[in-house]
């Protein structure tokens, strides 16, 4: 062993040593909420915005897109699980898996639109949201319910699809951990800072863009299957609501963008401050989160880690 690869070695276990506390200390913590009778529905949430919050990271804080139109993954996922369930008589385990595949489907007919950067593709893609929203409005009442939207009459279990919404994040988690140190991950990040030079050392732009595009698509759509799972009820409104993708950006930019850590830091702020808030002020729940958010972003501009980072840079190769 060398000299210089001593300080690697050194940092490397220091990175894998808090990877597996941060990330034994969350499937703990999750793990024990319903055993202890705690706020099952608040921390079903809260694994949510972890997931899609992380998954946003990897479109914004990886690849460099903006999308406004995020919610389409959310809504397509939870439409896909509901139809299957309702309409097909799937298993809820069953459908699940075909809510990823239908945000990845998803993902393919958006591709076009990665050609597009900054303002113009945030733009497209929340029109084809719109698009998305109003198609299955559309479509026969006998398949999507309408603008009434879907029950799944007598398959709600909370306990079971809080578990399932639990698997969904460490799934995503580790997915983002293997993303930040792998060949993909680097080919992303010299992609976002410079596409004609990654083009230059050999990279595949538009396959590394679409590869990143889709992995940042399937697990929102998860999410969306889960939820309709967990509340047992699908409609427009809410499977494609805009604050759904105002709520996964300002989570991942709080935490700080480009970070496994970051979205995760994040969500858990933002969520438990609005759950305070709506506590404390029903009435003013939105005017003082707005503010709070407006703060944040003016004082911590790169994010709660993102800001740690910048002065502190050499945590960088310990931090996830």
């Amino acid at each position: 062993m060398t000299a210089s690869s001593r300080p690697r070695d050194s940092a490397d276990r220091i990175y894998f040593t808090l990877v597996a506390l941060i990330g034994g200390a969350l499937m703990i913590y999750f793990a024990l909420v319903p055993v202890f009778g705690l706020n099952v529905a608040f921390h079903f949430y809260l694994m949510l915005w972890i997931t899609m919050a992380s998954a946003f990271n990897v479109s914004s804080g990886f690849s460099g897109y903006l999308p406004f139109g995020y919610v389409a993954f959310y809504g397509i996922g939870a439409f896909t699980t509901a139809i299957l369930v309702k309409k097909v008589a799937f298993p809820v385990f069953l459908a699940l898996p075909f809510s990823g595949a239908a945000g990845l489907v998803l993902a393919l007919l958006f591709a076009p639109t990665l050609r597009l950067s900054g303002i113009y593709f945030g733009i497209v893609s929340l029109a084809l949201a719109g698009i998305c929203r109003l198609v299955i409005t559309n479509m026969p009442e006998e398949i999507t319910g309408g603008s009434f939207g879907l029950q799944l009459g007598s398959r709600a279990h909370p306990v079971q699809s809080f578990y399932v919404m639990m698997a969904v994040m460490v799934v995503a988690l580790a997915t983002i951990l293997w993303l930040s140190r792998s060949r993909l991950g680097k080919a992303l990040r010299a992609t976002r800072d410079d596409a004609d030079a990654a083009e230059m050392m050999g990279v595949n732009v538009p396959r590394v863009r679409l590869y990143g595009w889709m992995l940042a698509a399937f697990f929102p759509a998860v999410c969306g299957g889960v939820e309709a799972w967990y509340t047992n009820v699908v409609d427009t409104e809410t499977a494609f609501n805009t604050l759904i993708t105002a709520k996964t950006v300002i989570y991942a930019v709080a935490g700080g963008l480009g970070t496994v850590t970051g979205p995760i830091i994040g969500a858990v702020a933002m969520v438990w401050l609005d759950e305070l808030i709506w506590r404390q002020f029903p009435l003013l729940n939105l005017l003082i989160l707005g503010v709070a958010t407006v703060a944040l972003v003016l004082f911590l501009p790169r994010g709660i880690v993102g800001s740690i980072l910048r002065r502190k840079p050499q945590w960088r190769r310990y931090v996830p």
